[in-house]
């Protein structure tokens, strides 16, 4: 018996819920949303795997690797997400770690992983809660520079495949983040030492992640006045990004430059990796079809944003 494989990938963002990008758009989105949540909820997976970043909550230049699977897992509840223990099946999460350094991916591992919304938001979304399915996070360095070749993160999602696609289970596949957007946080070596302390190893108090998150707010507000010295979005890429997907040409990224990525893209374009991983874990199943795909850019949340769904052609009607 081989398991059964679905995939939803997602953007997601603090501004969700808080920037008002109007009327029609926060409706588009509720229902891509809306839909994501039937597909899902159609499958009723038995275990999710969740490929996502961290924004310097849980990994810091501390200690920064570039994956990490967590063998159990807290959500730090920023960004009005919830704060809580992740429901990570332990014994699992131990034979994944073994199974990917068996395939010469030197992974880390972690028995206290933080996570924040970059991982939580989707599956808030998903399922109303971080802790509502047995889940296993796997973060993939994508703020943190520098970063590796993308060829590297759909190594990594097809051992992921490889892996769950032998459990005799329903594995749902989440990819969180992206697409186009820049992000207004320090870079290591272009910024004053006091801001750069937060990045490297000093945790905020709950008054500071509150001026924090305001201060993202406002950067958001900014950016949509096009008062803003952020990248500007990019639909056409973004767009080329979901038809690369679309088609399953997973190789087309192996090519592409993290510097000419975060040049077109913005800083956070490199979340991208969490979809390639995602997508690549799907394709260990076979050919895969996608089932929904959406698109809206939202200056006001400072972001393209995407939803996807997809399964492999044989267990597509």
């Amino acid at each position: 018996m081989t398991s059964e494989l679905a995939l939803c990938c997602m953007s997601h963002t603090p501004l969700l819920g808080s920037g008002d990008p109007g009327e029609s758009v926060v409706q588009r989105v509720d229902g891509a949303l809306r839909d994501a949540r039937q597909f899902v909820e159609a499958f009723d997976p038995d275990l999710v795997v969740i490929f996502g970043p961290d924004h310097y909550q849980g990994f810091r230049y501390e200690l920064m690797p570039p994956f990490c699977v967590g063998l159990s897992a807290t959500a730090i509840g920023d960004y009005n997400t919830s704060p809580g223990e992740l429901d990570v099946p332990q014994a699992l999460a131990d034979d994944l770690v073994v199974h990917l350094l068996a395939a010469d991916l030197d992974v880390a591992m972690s028995e206290k992983m933080v996570v924040d919304h970059g991982i939580a938001q989707p599956l808030e979304n998903l399922f109303g809660s971080s802790a509502a399915k047995p889940v296993i996070p796997v973060f993939i360095n994508s703020v943190a520079e520098p970063l590796g070749p993308l060829r590297r993160i759909r190594r990594l999602g097809a051992a992921v495949g490889e892996f769950v696609r032998d459990l005799d289970q329903k594995v749902l596949l989440v990819g969180s983040g992206g697409l186009s957007h820049d992000v207004p946080v320090p870079r290591l070596r272009q910024s004053p030492p006091e801001d750069v302390a937060y990045i490297v190893d000093k945790r905020r108090t709950p008054e500071e992640q509150a001026a924090r998150e305001e201060a993202v707010f406002e950067a958001g507000q900014a950016f949509a006045r096009g008062e803003s010295p952020l990248l500007p979005l990019n639909p056409d890429l973004d767009e080329q990004i979901l038809q690369q997907f679309e088609k399953g040409d997973l190789p087309w990224f192996d090519a592409m430059s993290v510097e000419w990525l975060g040049k077109q893209g913005g800083s956070s374009i490199h979340e991208v990796r969490s979809w390639i991983a995602a997508h690549a874990a799907l394709q260990t199943a076979g050919p895969y079809r996608t089932e929904s795909s959406f698109y809206q850019p939202v200056p006001e949340w400072i972001i393209g944003f995407a939803v996807t769904t997809a399964r492999p052609r044989e267990t597509t009607r």
